[in-house]
């Protein structure tokens, strides 16, 4: 047999819902505050891990940069030396 909703409410009825609603979010709340230092602490070295590996990438692209600016400063001395000589 199917149970029908409450056309209406009473005061106690819906002071009973409030309260369930404010402890399960307090509860939820409780659980956030526990795991905030946790995940805190994770993304700090998470972060700190991206910051190295840009830094490497960083390096890897600076220095790639100067060998080609060197072949090619090499390349146009050596196509002028052929040129004059």
């Amino acid at each position: 047999m199917a149970v029908m909703a409450r056309e209406a409410w009473t005061d106690e009825r819906l002071d009973d819902l409030n309260k369930k609603v404010d402890d399960g979010f307090a509860k939820v709340d409780r659980r956030f505050d526990r795991l905030e230092g946790r995940l805190d602490a994770r993304m700090d070295k998470g972060f700190g891990e991206l910051n190295q590996r840009f830094d490497r990438m960083q390096h890897t692209l600076f220095g790639a940069a100067v060998a080609i600016s060197v072949a090619l400063i090499g390349s146009t001395a050596t196509l002028a030396g052929i040129a004059l000589f």
